[in-house]
């Protein structure tokens, strides 16, 4: 008898149902379009044994044990809601129904408690690692009951991605606390990737170098501390022709990044929170701009798109990339750190950075360090101030600022560079200027300000 039913067959449930058909797990699957089905248990091949086909949403709830899981890997907006509103009436007190797909967590929010009201539990499963992921282990983030990962721990540790043995999947809080940390780690992936991308632009345009050389460079720097999954496809990317016209495949790439909008909730919720996420937002606003293809050509013509040569070292833009990744890493669990305080829902930085060690896009050396250093408890539970990445900092500062200084003075765009070293530089001043600010909002708008000499609201003698 199945174990779990997967409604949604697109690339992502499918891979889900043969992962873990593969793993052992009996699987009861349906599709929208019930056409879908055969076709997919054809495509499973031997699989299909541990896999039952049905032609409706209805049998396929009839087909499970209780208490049931049903994971649905269908759009988190209005068709997750009609999926509830149907499955509802035909479930049982303690069934459990996932939202595994890229969902806004306040949506995942309201729909726990709506089907709390009916003893049922929903959850919002954050899944990284793309197809490839979901087929041979993503790595998962859980927000739900303790009820709903009794029922799924044994499913999702069996499917997850391992690193040395260890699943990368945990429970992480409640409601919606795995579609956040899902949505930050799409953040610090817009960021990762922006920041290789300002790279590669500096290479080519600023010091010359053939998508070819730059790709071996990439290559290279992923047998060192700068080792990503991310820097691992730039090297393929850079190294790979386009089999029509013999051209670098890049060249032949339009220059307009699409998105899917994880990215700038992020920022948005960044924002609510009183946090910042400037080098994530600098990420999204590349590829914002990214997409005005036809403004940006007249731009050109109107003033100018001249860049100069620049001198970058090899080994002065990895140290800056280490120190840029580092900050925006950083900058992503001061914002799970607040969400966590907020929500209350006593979120695990550590185990956080440990599930994004394998399986996951932002997959990296970096994350056994990061990892470390929440389990030794950094000062104020921030990363920044953490002796473990003083020395990635003492070397990766300087040459942060020579590659950006020399890129801007150049002309070359780095918006993310830049914003890496805007927050730092503001952020190890024990004095900066926001008193100037508060003396302003005192002036138009006596909002007030504190002394340093003294409790309590004030205003200046301007006020008189």
């Amino acid at each position: 008898m199945a174990q779990i039913g997967v409604y949604g067959l697109g690339t992502m449930g499918s891979a889900l149902a043969l992962n873990m058909a593969e793993q052992g797990i009996e699987v009861a699957v349906a599709n929208r379009s019930p056409e879908a089905v055969p076709a997919f248990l054809d495509e499973a091949g031997d699989l299909a044994a541990r896999i039952s086909g049905h032609d409706t949403l209805e049998a396929l709830i009839a087909a499970l044990p209780t208490p049931r899981v049903l994971l649905a890997m269908i759009p988190s907006t209005g068709p997750m809601d009609d999926l509830l509103n149907s499955v509802i009436p035909q479930l049982a007190p303690g069934d459990t129904v996932i939202d595994a797909g890229n969902a806004d967590f306040h949506d995942t929010r309201a729909r726990a408690a709506r089907l709390k009201e009916h003893d049922l539990h929903f959850v919002g499963l954050g899944v990284s690692g793309g197809e490839d992921g979901a087929r041979h282990g993503p790595s998962m983030m859980m927000g739900g009951s303790d009820h709903s990962w009794d029922q799924l721990r044994p499913l999702l540790t069996k499917i997850a991605a391992q690193y040395e043995g260890d699943p990368c999947v945990d429970h992480l809080g409640t409601d919606g606390a795995g579609h956040f940390v899902k949505t930050v780690h799409n953040g610090i992936e817009y960021a990762d990737m922006e920041l290789i991308a300002e790279a590669y632009g500096l290479l080519r345009e600023g010091v010359g170098g053939t998508p070819h050389e730059i790709g071996a460079l990439f290559d290279q720097w992923n047998d060192g501390p700068f080792a990503s999954y991310l820097v691992e496809i730039t090297a393929q990317l850079l190294t790979t022709d386009d089999p029509e016209t013999g051209q670098p495949m890049v060249d032949v790439i339009r220059d307009s990044a699409g998105q899917k909008g994880t990215g700038r909730w992020t920022v948005i919720e960044a924002v609510k929170l009183g946090q910042s996420a400037t080098i994530i937002e600098a990420a999204v606003a590349a590829r914002a701009w990214s997409s005005e293809a036809d403004l940006r050509a007249k731009a050109e013509d109107a003033l100018g798109g001249a860049r100069e040569r620049v001198e970058i070292g090899d080994a002065d833009l990895e140290a800056a990339l280490l120190a840029a990744r580092f900050l925006t890493h950083a900058q992503g669990f001061r914002i799970l750190s607040a969400a966590s305080e907020d929500y209350g829902w006593s979120l695990d930085m550590a185990r956080i950075a440990e599930i994004w060690r394998a399986g996951c896009i932002i997959r990296s050396a970096m994350l056994d360090d990061l990892a470390e250093a929440f389990r030794a408890g950094p000062p104020m539970g921030q990363l920044l101030p953490s002796p473990a990445f003083e020395t990635v900092l003492d070397r990766g500062i300087p040459a942060l600022r020579r590659v950006t200084a020399q890129a801007i003075l150049a002309g070359h765009p780095v918006p993310a560079f830049a914003a890496a070293l805007g927050f730092f530089d503001t952020m190890r001043q024990a004095r900066g200027t926001a008193a100037i600010i508060q003396g302003q909002r005192d002036i138009f708008g006596r909002h007030g300000f504190e002394r340093l000499d003294a409790e309590g609201s004030h205003h200046g003698p301007w006020a008189g």
